[in-house]
């Protein structure tokens, strides 16, 4: 049922509590939907971050190749699987150097060292990383949106990513609100060339309202995709603990007052009937009072669940 469902989403994001496997099932999903022909790429957007570790392979915060069916070849053919890591320091690092360039180029010179200055202090400042990452993820989701058929991220402990997901329609509303500013600063600087105003003053106008009119794009876009249930799926994965389980809960209704479509649950390495049956039956119970108007996936435990042939099994499990 989860494998029939992601056939019909372009993106999904795999969440739930630290510890649960969330890797593990991004990952097997991916596999799966690219065993089938799709072109797949896989986000960590988990600082600690497991999808190198998992696929055996060196992952950073720039596209590779990850799976790739027999025969196919270049990026971004059918039956592939991609991957990157966002790397948060990196994000941050990129995203001040974006804002240090823009300021450079907006600002009069006699301002650029304590223009400088401030970005310095606003590394460490609340608000900087989720605003760099949310950034990287919104263009993350641009790009994947365009190239492949389906993009899948791992996300961060439940708490991250549900901000993260509240976040996009705050920014999009503040960048209208910047934008409406602009549309005012310039029809003053109309009337300030009418007096003998700088060219200067011209361009930087126009360079910031294109800057704003990007990222309202990108924002809007990752908005709209999140709150459309035939584009957008959320699959919350969680153990047959009561902690978890408990978390899954709420997790679950703070998607559904964000508009994010909870598309299944998966129950992760349950014990093994045979072997442990007293255990597997208060595994159970739990989930059997685990209604979240989701379907539930049972995912048996896997032992050394790292490499390739581990996640063909999962993946085999899901399909």
């Amino acid at each position: 049922m989860l494998l029939t469902d992601a056939a019909t989403r372009h993106a999904i994001f795999v969440g739930g509590k630290g510890g649960v496997g969330k890797t593990s099932i991004a990952s097997s999903l991916a596999l799966a939907r690219a065993q089938q022909g799709a072109r797949v790429l896989v986000v960590s957007t988990d600082p600690a971050h497991n999808l190198g570790h998992l696929w055996e392979r060196p992952i950073g915060d720039d596209i590779v190749t990850l799976w790739r069916a027999d025969g196919q070849e270049g990026a971004g053919t059918p039956g592939c699987v991609d991957g990157i890591e966002i790397d948060p320091a990196r994000t941050v690092d990129a995203h001040l150097a974006a804002v240090s360039t823009t300021m450079t180029r907006m600002l009069p010179e006699r301002l650029h060292r304590a223009a400088r200055d401030h970005l310095e202090s606003a590394r460490k400042a609340p608000g900087t990383y989720e605003a760099a990452v949310l950034e990287r993820v919104a263009e993350t989701l641009e790009t994947g949106l365009d190239r492949y058929d389906l993009v899948v991220f791992d996300t961060a402990p439940s708490g991250h990513t549900l901000h993260l997901l509240s976040m996009p329609e705050a920014m999009t509303d503040w960048t209208e609100k910047l934008l409406a500013n602009r549309d005012r600063s310039e029809r003053f600087s109309v009337a300030y060339g009418a007096l003998g105003g700088t060219k200067d003053t011209s361009d930087r106008d126009a360079e910031l309202r294109r800057m704003l009119l990007r990222r309202r794009a990108r924002f809007s876009l990752m908005r709209d995709t999140l709150a459309d249930p035939r584009r957008t799926g959320f699959v919350i994965v969680t153990v047959a603990e009561p902690m978890p389980v408990a978390e899954s809960r709420e997790v679950a209704s703070q998607l559904e007052s964000l508009g994010v479509t909870l598309m299944g649950v998966v129950a992760n390495r349950l014990s093994p009937a045979e072997l442990m049956p007293v255990r597997r039956e208060r595994e159970e119970a739990l989930l059997a009072n685990l209604d979240l108007g989701a379907p539930i996936t049972r995912i048996p435990l896997i032992d050394e669940l790292v490499g390739l042939a581990a996640l063909e099994r999962l993946a085999g499990v899901l399909a």
